[in-house]
């Protein structure tokens, strides 16, 4: 051992870094705890999406609630589009130009 770094010394190391990890492991099992909790709560939040289905690798539907409204969107990489609407259990019918062009919102669509 190098002068001055006694047995005791090192046993005191090993002791404060077993108990580092024993407070991080706590930590970590008590921030998973209230995730579960936050997540099981989820009846506070406005929108919830119910479930989705992809069509493909890059296509999928969504269906959303938000409020008392429940909406059927349509999901491509460039757009998202109001397929069908409820509210209340009574069927909607979506306004034709219910999409919404996501290079558009980003400011990513150029003209060519």
């Amino acid at each position: 051992m190098p002068p001055g770094f006694s047995g005791a010394d090192l046993f005191r190391m090993i002791g404060s870094m077993a108990l580092v990890l024993i407070v991080m492991a706590a930590l970590l099992w008590t921030l998973k705890r209230m995730q579960a909790k936050m997540v099981s709560q989820g009846g506070s939040r406005r929108l919830q999406v119910l479930e989705t289905m992809s069509l493909n690798t890059r296509h999928k539907l969504a269906l959303v609630r938000v409020g008392d409204h429940e909406v059927l969107v349509g999901v491509s990489p460039a757009q998202m589009t109001a397929l069908a609407q409820w509210t209340n259990g009574q069927a909607v019918t979506p306004q034709p130009q219910a999409h919404f062009d996501l290079q558009e919102l980003s400011g990513a669509k150029h003209d060519a």
